[in-house]
C-alpha cells in the first residue's frame, strides 16, 4: 500500500495520503485506516471529491449508517445528511458536541464532505476525550468512574428553532418521542482500544444524575471547559472536496460559525455505534 499517515499533533489528528476513498477500499487499507483513526482519533483526507454514493459507501466500510431524523438528507442516499446553511439553521453544530448521543447506541464515527466554501472562516474544530481524561487529577478520575449523564435530544433542538411548520413539527414530535432523556456513563471505555475518555458535552448532556443539581452543574461547567482546552483541540481548515473522517466515540467537534452570510455546504455520512460502557 501507498497509504501514508502524517500525525498532525500530540492530542488528536492525522493526514492520510495516497488513498482514493472514492473507490472500494481493499480489505487492507480499510484496516489501515481504522488502525489509524484508533491511534489519531480524527482523520483529514485531501482532494477527495465524492458523490453521496460514494461518501456512504466509504462509510459503510467501518460500520451501518444513521438516517439523521431533524436534518435533511440526499433524497437517493438518506444515509448522507445536508448541513446547508442556505436551507437549514445549523447553529446547534457551533457548540462543542457528541453526534447523536441522544441515541442508545451513539454514532461510531461520522465522515464529513466539503462541497461549498465561505472564502474564509468555517473550520471545524475537534477535541481528544481521551487526552482530556489523561490530564485530570487522580482524585477527579475516581470521582467520575461509575458516574452517569442524563443526555436529551431537545438540548441541541429546541422546539422554537425545529418545529416552525407543520411538517416540522411533526418530525420533532416524532423525534422527541422516539428518543427520550437517557443515561450514558461520564467516562467511557473505548470498545476496542480499551482507553478512557470523557463521553459528557454541551450539545446534548444536561446533568449527572448521582448528584445533586448544583454539584451537577459545577461539575458539567468544569468538565465542558476543561474538555476543550486547546492542547486537546485541532483546529482544520477546510479545502474544496476535503474529507473528515472522526472517531465520535471519544471526540468532540465544533463548526465556527464565523463567516455568515456566506454560504457553507457540508455533506455527513454517520456510522451507528454501540451502547457506552465504562469498565
Amino acid at each position: 500500500m501507498s497509504l501514508t499517515i502524517t500525525p498532525l499533533s500530540s492530542a488528536l489528528g492525522a493526514q492520510i495520503s495516497g488513498v482514493d476513498i472514492s473507490q472500494p477500499l481493499s480489505v487492507e487499507q480499510r484496516d489501515a485506516i481504522e488502525q489509524a483513526l484508533l491511534n489519531h482519533q480524527v482523520l483529514f483526507f485531501r482532494d477527495q471529491p465524492l458523490t453521496p454514493q460514494q461518501q456512504a459507501r466509504f462509510a459503510a466500510h467501518f460500520g451501518d449508517l444513521h438516517i439523521h431524523p431533524i436534518y435533511p438528507n440526499v433524497p437517493e442516499q438518506p444515509e448522507v445528511l445536508i448541513l446547508d446553511t442556505a436551507e437549514t439553521d445549523v447553529r446547534d453544530n457551533a457548540i462543542w458536541h457528541t453526534d447523536v448521543t441522544f441515541l442508545p447506541t451513539p454514532a461510531l464515527g461520522a465522515v464529513l464532505s466539503a462541497k461549498q466554501l465561505p472564502a474564509f472562516g468555517g473550520d471545524t474544530l475537534w477535541a481528544s476525550g481521551i487526552a482530556a481524561y489523561e490530564a485530570l487529577s487522580e482524585p477527579l478520575k475516581r470521582l467520575l468512574q461509575g458516574l452517569t449523564a442524563t443526555h436529551e435530544f431537545i438540548k441541541s433542538f429546541p422546539l422554537e428553532r425545529f418545529g416552525n411548520t407543520p411538517e416540522d413539527l411533526a418530525r420533532w414530535e416524532e423525534t422527541r418521542r422516539k428518543n427520550p432523556p437517557l443515561s450514558h456513563p461520564v467516562i467511557r471505555t473505548h470498545p476496542v482500544s480499551g482507553r478512557q475518555s470523557l463521553f459528557v458535552n454541551d450539545g446534548f448532556t444536561t446533568r449527572i444524575n448521582e448528584l445533586s443539581e448544583s454539584e451537577s452543574e459545577a461539575i458539567l461547567k468544569l468538565l465542558f471547559a476543561h474538555a476543550t482546552r486547546p492542547e486537546f483541540t485541532i483546529r482544520w481548515r477546510w479545502q474544496e472536496n476535503d474529507v473528515a473522517f472522526w472517531d465520535n466515540r471519544v471526540t468532540q467537534h465544533y463548526a465556527v460559525d464565523d463567516y455568515r452570510p456566506q454560504r457553507r455546504v457540508m455533506h455527513r455520512a454517520t456510522i451507528l455505534g454501540d451502547v457506552p460502557f465504562f469498565r
